[in-house]
């Protein structure tokens, strides 16, 4: 499936979310987790982070892979629409990144066994960054712990440059909106 901005549009409307559509870069930063993983932890870039945003009016999408789940176990955000999340400032004091600002509701692999917990869920200030990964990764492994983390440098640096714009134009808040693949609406 082609991911577009009316495709995106429709999905956080049916869900109930905000669309953000007034005025330039007013960013829709969304993470879609592959649904066909079920609860398993993957260790794998094997999920999405997209971007609808206007620039002179007309609306784009950016698509690139990334990971919303972790290499481990650990801490996996929720899905759900989280207003004024995130803000620009320092992955563990290193380099630029939107940084979790606001609580987020997460689920864990308590019991090690490769699955999540759906059942047992924790909301707080965790951590959870939006932040990238190597060049270009293959397995997660330590570059999440629960963070949302880009597969390519280049992907996360394009992805920056966004969010810089954005911020000017609008304030030094974000909001990150997760779902699932298998919600994605079809036109």
């Amino acid at each position: 499936m082609i991911i577009t901005a009316a495709i995106l549009e429709a999905t956080l409307k049916k869900l109930g979310y905000a669309w953000f559509e007034g005025g330039d870069f007013n960013l829709n930063i969304i993470g879609i987790r592959n649904s066909l993983t079920g609860a398993k932890v993957t260790n794998a870039f094997d999920d999405y982070i997209a971007v609808a945003y206007k620039d002179k009016g007309v609306w784009g999408v950016k698509v690139w892979p990334a990971t919303v789940d972790n290499g481990a176990g650990t801490a996996r955000v929720v899905c759900g629409q989280y207003k004024g999340s995130h803000a620009i400032g320092l992955h563990q004091g290193k380099y630029e990144a939107l940084k979790q600002v606001a609580p987020l509701t997460v689920e864990r692999d308590y019991t090690k066994d490769g699955i999540y917990n759906p059942h047992k869920k924790e909301t707080g200030v965790f951590g959870i960054n939006i932040h990238k990964a190597g060049a270009d990764s293959v397995q997660v492994n330590n570059w999440s712990e629960g963070c949302q983390v880009f597969k390519k440098s280049a992907d996360f640096a394009a992805f920056m440059l966004l969010a810089k714009k954005a911020a000017a134009l609008y304030g030094n808040r974000f909001t990150y909106t997760l779902i699932e693949s298998k919600d994605l609406s079809a036109l």
